[in-house]
Formats: structure tokens, C-alpha cells, sequence
């Protein structure tokens, strides 16, 4: 008992010399642990839920010297199509500064309005 006693204690401290059997034995039950753990553990990792900004504004270059916004729907108060250009407008000037909006389109979501892409160029 006391020589098992000894082998499972110096697994625990590591006190095996490289190349050994016993050394062998303990790097491959690590190996199998780390490679064999994530089909038999469920360590409930998942990835980060991409939040949305709190303005409901965000900007991305279109890739021809020029931005284009996501604006909430919420961003923009009227719903009459001649309005909705100068509340856009409104709402992205703070981010871009003067600019102006080449064009814009409405995203729908189970046929509601969700936000707007809009297409800017800088003055």
C-alpha cells in the first residue's frame, strides 16, 4: 500500500525524470484529458453575444471612399418617406459631421421596418 502510495504522490508532484515510463504515463493522461474533455464535459463556453451599440447607430466603410450607417428604426421618428431622409440626417450628423446621403434603404424584419442602411459621402 505504501508503494502506490508513493507512485500516486509523486504523479501529483511531478517528480519523475523526462523520458521515463512514469513521465510518459503522466503526459499522455494530460493529452487525453484536454483532447478528450470537450466531447464527454459540457463546459457551457459559448461566444459573446454581439451587442448592439447603445445609440443604435453603427458605421463601416462601403469600400469606395465612403461610410455607410445602420440606424435603428427608433432613431427615426416619422414614418412618412420625405421625412425619413432629413431625420437620417439628423441622426448620423453627429457621427460623420457634414456628409451627405447618396442613398438609403429601409431593412425589414417580419415586415416591420428595423433600420435603415445608409450610403453617406463626405463634404
Amino acid at each position: 500500500m505504501k508503494r502506490i502510495w508513493q507512485v500516486l504522490s509523486s504523479y501529483v508532484w511531478w517528480t519523475h525524470a523526462r523520458g521515463s515510463v512514469h513521465y510518459d504515463v503522466m503526459v499522455t493522461l494530460i493529452l487525453l484529458f484536454i483532447f478528450l474533455a470537450p466531447f464527454k464535459i459540457e463546459f457551457n463556453d459559448k461566444p459573446a453575444e454581439r451587442m448592439p451599440h447603445p445609440t443604435g447607430i453603427v458605421a463601416y466603410p462601403d469600400g469606395q471612399h465612403g461610410l455607410v450607417f445602420e440606424v435603428a428604426s427608433s432613431a427615426v421618428p416619422s414614418k412618412e418617406p420625405d421625412a425619413v431622409k432629413g431625420d437620417l440626417s439628423r441622426a448620423i450628423e453627429p457621427y460623420a459631421g457634414k456628409a451627405d446621403i447618396v442613398r438609403y434603404e429601409a431593412v425589414r424584419e417580419h415586415g416591420k421596418v428595423s433600420l435603415y442602411r445608409v450610403w453617406i459621402q463626405r463634404r
